[in-house]
């Protein structure tokens, strides 16, 4: 089953904001996706006790949030190629700006819930925003993307120290944090110009169908197999639901004059290996982040291990780190242009695994393992900005949102499956005490080995010629 929507297409290009005021704009607009993101996660364990949310209860909200991100990352970036980014970007942000309100005007089970699902839609910022970008400034492409990664990791940051300093106040005092800044993101989405113009098509409703119950299937197996256990028949349910999602849902496109996403740009060779890059270098960084608040909380007198960190020094450590990131963001454009594509993906990925090899060596005071997250810090900006700007840059102007949602879903299931994968490490390492030195120096060699594998496939990058 298929809707036909027909958009009249007009050059949009003489709808120009100054390129200051065009990415302010856009800077406030991911100011609200990096604060939604990092919000939510250090008020959860105060909201479980003020509002009576059982562990699973927060496991659940966790798998929520990632269910909805799955899903409305093609679909956003499929809606906004077709009909307009700038229309979809408005009803995003809408949707992220009502989940937020809700939560925090009537805090409970329900209204979380259904809020995190709504706040799901800041997967399509980036795309969205990208494809704006690409038509309206091309020749600031890059260095617009730079800064608006460099806004969304230091918003992370940002968003998680101030809910947690609420949360000691009151527990659903945090949950107000987003509510301004969804305010000043509406505000924003009325600014901003549209991208290309709209070609219309149709909405492959079977194919999205299948696709959101590949990823969904793939991203419950991979969010709970831990707590389900990775055996159990639950995550081999799930998984295998996935995987036959995934496969009829490539079925039905390969044979469809409308597909939801056209297929080659799977296997062209500058947006795969790309993918490949964001992949693992999202499973070396993003995947650790947990265990790295568990060392940086841990008391060297009880574990042998660890800084003796509370809540909101471990909260100032993962700002730092942004802030680090953020400052390699910026640069990122620069690099590209002096040192090249090639050279730049793979200086990330070896700074990456730069700084655990660091930790493997170094880590038993303060600064040592501050040293190595700053430098984790400068790969994880010059990363993320790096592949989002390459991404795009041989896709037709009309896929620039799907391409840049394929990296997108690329860094959510390498973050994925990094974390399964490190909590499988510490749990199989682990004794009746709990989780020792050995598990770490364990994960810090795989986190170092997958971020040497994304380093050389940067090295692997051709920009190639553009997929028609």
């Amino acid at each position: 089953m298929m809707r036909t929507i027909s958009v009249v297409g007009e050059d949009l290009r003489g709808r120009r904001l100054p390129v200051g005021a065009l990415l302010g704009s856009m800077a406030t607009v991911e100011l609200l996706s990096g604060v939604t993101q990092g919000y939510l996660t250090p008020l959860l364990p105060s909201l479980g006790d003020s509002l009576q949310i059982t562990a699973s209860g927060q496991t659940r909200i966790y798998l929520l949030s990632q269910l909805a991100f799955a899903i409305w990352t093609p679909l956003l970036a499929k809606l906004g190629d077709s009909f307009g980014y700038r229309r979809f970007l408005r009803l995003s942000i809408a949707l992220v700006a009502a989940g937020s309100l809700i939560m925090a005007i009537a805090p409970s089970v329900l209204t979380i819930s259904v809020g995190v699902v709504l706040q799901g839609a800041v997967v399509g910022f980036m795309p969205l925003l990208i494809g704006i970008l690409r038509h309206q400034a091309p020749a600031s492409r890059r260095t617009g993307i730079g800064l608006l990664v460099g806004v969304l990791t230091a918003a992370v940051g940002i968003g998680g120290v101030v809910s947690g300093s609420l949360s000691e106040r009151s527990a659903t005092l945090g949950l107000w944090v987003a509510v301004p800044v969804a305010v000043l993101a509406v505000i924003a989405g009325f600014l901003i110009p549209d991208g290309a113009p709209r070609s219309g098509g149709r909405i492959p409703i079977v194919s999205f169908a299948l696709l959101s119950l590949g990823l969904a299937g793939v991203v419950a197996a991979l969010s709970l197999g831990a707590d389900w256990g990775w055996t159990s028949g639950e995550t081999i349910g799930a998984m295998s639901v996935g995987v036959v999602g995934l496969a009829a849902w490539i079925g039905v496109d390969s044979a469809s004059t409308f597909p939801m996403v056209d297929l080659r740009m799977l296997v062209h060779p500058p947006v795969a290996v790309i993918s490949g890059v964001t992949f693992c270098l999202a499973f070396s960084t993003i995947g650790f982040f947990g265990a790295n608040a568990v060392f940086l909380g841990s008391s060297p007198d009880d574990s042998g291990f660890g800084l003796s960190y509370g809540p909101r020094s471990i909260a100032l450590v993962a700002l730092a780190l942004n802030v680090f990131a953020l400052a390699s963001s910026l640069s990122t454009a620069t690099m590209l242009r002096r040192l090249g594509e090639r050279q730049t993906l793979a200086l990330s990925g070896a700074l990456i695994a730069a700084s655990f090899g660091s930790l493997l060596l170094w880590h038993s005071t303060a600064l040592q393992y501050l040293s190595a997250i700053a430098l984790l810090g400068i790969g994880f900006g010059g990363y993320q900005a790096s592949t989002r700007a390459l991404c795009v840059e041989s896709v037709p102007d009309r896929e620039t949102a799907m391409a840049a949602g394929i990296n997108e879903l690329a860094l959510s299931m390498g973050a994925a499956i990094g974390a399964a994968t490190v909590g499988a490490i510490l749990s199989a390492t682990s004794t009746s005490a709990g989780v020792t030195m050995q598990s770490y120096v364990w994960l810090w060699c795989v986190c170092a080995a997958v971020a040497l594998v994304g380093a050389g496939l940067g090295l692997c990058y051709r920009k190639g010629a553009n997929l028609s």
